[in-house]
């Protein structure tokens, strides 16, 4: 049977995941705590990805040499760059890249030395599952959310959408950071810490790789404040609900 790999970047996504697996053990490799168990009849490994992309990547690696995964799923928030990736809207990655890998002149802007490329492209069959359940889920907010959470993040149509994310070593939320990369990069959906680092080391080890992540704010000089309850009361039922969905019909 196929063994899955879950990585949650947040406390509350991953306790949400654990709370669904029923028989979980809990081995300790790399100063890191890795959940196995099972989740509607499916092998699944858990873990905490860490902040940041060599944290993100060592917690990958660990997964698909120690724990032999045969697929890998990174869940958690992200801020919005396209003006159309609002608040509560999911972001199904198709291909990710390093906003701040920059080894020119040897390299062009973005390439990842050796490897030729920029963009590291996700699963197609993969994310294309994880999006049809991400918009069943986001098709009755009220089923997976509160109504004091919807109504105070304004979640009344949140969609699905499926494009670039781009991942750096920096928490971006001005405003004059988050144009920049949407000038540099105009076809990034969203921004977070750890995506493409991931996508890297799966690549490597040719496993199937697909990334959701939650817009929590818009990366900018307006971005809420209350980012742990976003956490907590949307991104995290957001990311349990996704998985779920996707567990029970593959």
């Amino acid at each position: 049977m196929a063994v899955i790999g879950i990585m949650s970047a947040m406390h509350e996504e991953l306790a949400a995941v654990l709370a669904a697996m029923p028989d979980e053990q809990r081995v300790r490799v790399a100063e890191r705590d890795f959940w196995v168990g099972h989740w509607h009849g499916h092998d699944v490994v858990a873990v905490l990805s860490r902040i940041g992309k060599v944290a993100a990547a060592t917690t990958a690696t660990v997964l698909l040499e120690r724990f032999k995964v045969d697929a890998l799923v990174f869940t958690g928030a992200a801020g919005g760059l396209a003006p159309h990736a609002q608040v509560g809207d999911v972001v199904v990655a198709t291909g990710l890249v390093q906003h701040d890998m920059d080894a020119s002149p040897l390299f062009p802007q973005y390439e990842v030395p050796l490897y030729g490329r920029a963009r590291f492209d996700t699963d197609p069959a993969l994310s294309q599952a994880l999006a049809a359940a991400a918009s069943q889920v986001l098709s009755d907010p009220a089923q997976h959310l509160g109504a004091q959470a919807i109504a105070d993040f304004h979640l009344l149509s949140p969609r699905v959408h499926q494009g670039l994310i781009v991942s750096g070593d920096r928490f971006v939320s001005t405003t004059a950071e988050s144009q920049a990369l949407q000038h540099s990069l105009p076809d990034a959906l969203a921004v977070e810490m750890e995506g493409a680092a991931v996508a890297q080391v799966c690549l490597d080890y040719g496993v199937p790789f697909a990334a959701v992540r939650t817009i929590s704010d818009r990366a900018d000089d307006d971005a809420h404040t209350d980012f742990n309850r976003f956490i907590r009361e949307v991104a995290s039922r957001y990311s349990l609900a996704i998985l779920s969905q996707w567990l029970m019909h593959r």
